[in-house]
């Protein structure tokens, strides 16, 4: 798949909309639904319990409760609103012919992956969030079928015989890239694809280190009741 400049639109009109597009992803990777949830709702942040994670596990390990599932649609929503906005965004540009069956799928590479470093790294909660596994799956879904079952069947699989979830999510963040240049032969979609998936990676990297030592704590869906410790 060629990689050539759209026909008729200029470097700057490009530019423009990556960079809108690249904040606006941001911003809405930046509404963390579990630090929302526990310093807003709950008054009790989850980065100050367990493994000090503003992420899902974490959230429920300590909490558990309803608020669980208010959680986990604001992290699908945000990354959904993110990549059909990107959509709207880059459809708005006539492109090359060869360039076109790219420009779709790249807005959704692009605009995922500024919406998971939003995720990870919130400005307006001092940079610390979470490890991106469900919004990160909720955009590799987003992105392709194909994709999201190669992510999506490989953190099942793992997490539900082994009950780490860690393992699951680095399953899915290494295989990411595996997928994608499976589904789409193009080096421009696989540099993002490693990026993407390098940050899940590297956000596990404790839990990696726990599992291969053999104290990674392993998920119940009865949630701790000492504040989340064991996580």
């Amino acid at each position: 798949m060629p990689v050539n400049m759209p026909q008729g639109v200029s470097p700057g009109a490009i530019a423009a909309i990556l960079a809108v597009t690249a904040v606006f992803a941001y911003f809405c990777g930046c509404f963390n639904g579990a630090v929302i949830v526990s310093k807003y709702i709950l008054r009790d942040d989850v980065r100050t319990h367990g493994s000090g994670n503003a992420g899902l596990t974490n959230f429920h390990r300590t909490f558990g409760g309803p608020l669980t599932f208010v959680v986990i649609l604001t992290d699908v929503l945000k990354a959904v609103v993110a990549i059909l906005v990107a959509g709207w965004l880059f459809g708005g540009v006539t492109v090359y012919d060869g360039w076109a069956p790219l420009w779709p799928v790249l807005a959704k590479y692009w605009a995922g992956t500024f919406c998971l470093l939003g995720h990870m790294f919130p400005c307006m909660f001092h940079f610390k969030g979470g490890k991106g596994i469900l919004s990160g799956g909720t955009i590799a879904i987003m992105i392709d079928w194909r994709v999201a079952l190669v992510v999506w069947g490989g953190f099942l699989v793992l997490a539900i015989l082994t009950k780490w979830v860690s393992l699951g999510s680095i399953w899915a963040g290494a295989s990411f890239p595996f997928a994608t240049w499976f589904v789409y032969h193009n080096w421009l979609l696989l540099a993002l694809a490693i990026f993407l998936g390098g940050l899940i990676v590297w956000k596990h990297r404790g839990n990696l280190k726990r599992i291969l030592s053999g104290t990674e704590s392993k998920f119940s869906l009865h949630h701790k009741t000492d504040g989340g410790k064991q996580a």
